[in-house]
């Protein structure tokens, strides 16, 4: 007799991603602000050409994601054939550690990268390699202390989620500088659209003349497509066209494209979207300061409130349900003494500050 059917090894350790809860028992509306959504939805432009394309979801959307190519291209000014479209941003890094990652290699990220780096990498059978970030942002001499000859990709986030940090264009260029050509360098830009530091920019011109450099961007957050998981990546052309030979053929949807495309083009909802976040991220760090308990600066569009211990947090997380109020516990970071708060609409705010002064009181 044969074994039965078993995953390749290291499949069954890998702790499978688990996303920001959406209901509390007994609540029927909760607030949810675990998953950094936006806070005031899709703007209404993406809206109606999502509402449009019911007439075409017969049909096979475009394997080459044309008009978001070009529209993506002429929005950023980029190059048209060196994007890369994944069902999310998520896809765009799975396809990257599919393409170059083989067992034995390793990637390089910070201790509290984004997981989804690390599960598509140990599905390819490579290691994961943390660099310690004792000021909960990714620091340029601990990452290249991590890097060996079996680094194939290295992994930042900036801004950085759940820590809300970020990296200095100096910094950024200092780590593309010391890494040797044939290690790909990948800058997550999610939460980009968020940031009003003067010291940070996008890595869009620093990758625009490098051979290892692949900047990713989503439509998840600052436009408000979450469900329709629609992201990009800009990498050189050497790169796009490898991934493109594993990529399935129709990753995006027709109506996700339509929308996206549509989303681009509104700036009003863009504009809207940052006011709130930029009117309301101070806010809520001072306040939440003065309820006795840290904040970590955030260029993102949500705060990470750290607690005395786990112990604590896990209490202001279960007297928040109470309230009807969702937040984001970030152990399986390795932060179990913190939750992370989206920044939500105002009344949803107001709750958050009301609820959290009430758990400092009690």
């Amino acid at each position: 007799m044969t074994d039965a059917l078993q995953p390749k090894p290291g499949i069954l350790d890998i702790a499978p991603y688990v996303g920001g809860k959406s209901k509390i028992d007994g609540v029927a509306e909760p607030m949810k602000l675990s998953s950094n959504e936006n806070a005031l939805g899709a703007g209404q432009k993406a809206r109606d050409a999502y509402a449009a394309a019911v007439g075409n979801i017969h049909i096979y959307p475009d394997g080459r994601a044309g008009k978001l190519r070009d529209a993506v291209a002429e929005h950023h000014g980029l190059e048209a054939d060196r994007l890369i479209f994944g069902n999310g941003s998520d896809e765009v890094f799975a396809l990257l550690n599919q393409t170059y990652l083989q067992p034995g290699d390793n990637i390089v990220t910070g201790q509290y990268g984004f997981l989804a780096y690390r599960i598509s990498a140990l599905a390819n059978q490579a290691s994961v390699k943390l660099a310690p970030e004792p000021g909960f942002k990714a620091e340029v001499d601990a990452i290249l202390e991590q890097v060996d000859d079996r680094t194939k990709i290295v992994y930042i986030s900036s801004p950085s989620n759940p820590t809300g940090s970020y990296n200095t264009a100096e910094e950024t260029r200092r780590l593309h500088a010391a890494l040797p050509p044939h290690i790909l360098l990948v800058i997550d830009e999610a939460y980009a659209e968020f940031v009003t530091a003067p010291d940070w920019e996008s890595s869009f011109p620093l990758a625009k003349d490098a051979e290892n450099i692949v900047v990713t961007r989503t439509f998840s957050k600052i436009h408000g497509l979450g469900g329709l998981r629609i992201g990009f990546g800009y990498a050189p052309l050497k790169v796009a066209e490898a991934v493109d030979r594993i990529r399935l053929p129709f990753n995006v949807s027709v109506a996700g494209l339509d929308a996206a495309v549509a989303a681009l083009s509104d700036e009003a909802h863009q504009k809207a979207s940052l006011e709130l976040v930029e009117t309301w991220r101070p806010r809520l760090t001072q306040a939440i300061k003065g309820f006795g308990f840290d904040v970590l600066p955030s260029v993102g569009n949500f705060v990470l409130v750290r607690f005395s211990d786990a112990a604590r947090a896990s209490a202001a997380n279960d007297y928040l349900h109470t309230k009807g109020i969702i937040v984001r516990p970030v152990g399986g970071y390795g932060l179990p003494d913190c939750l992370r708060i989206t920044i939500g609409t105002e009344d949803q705010n107001r709750a958050v500050l009301d609820a959290l002064s009430e758990f400092a009181a009690s």
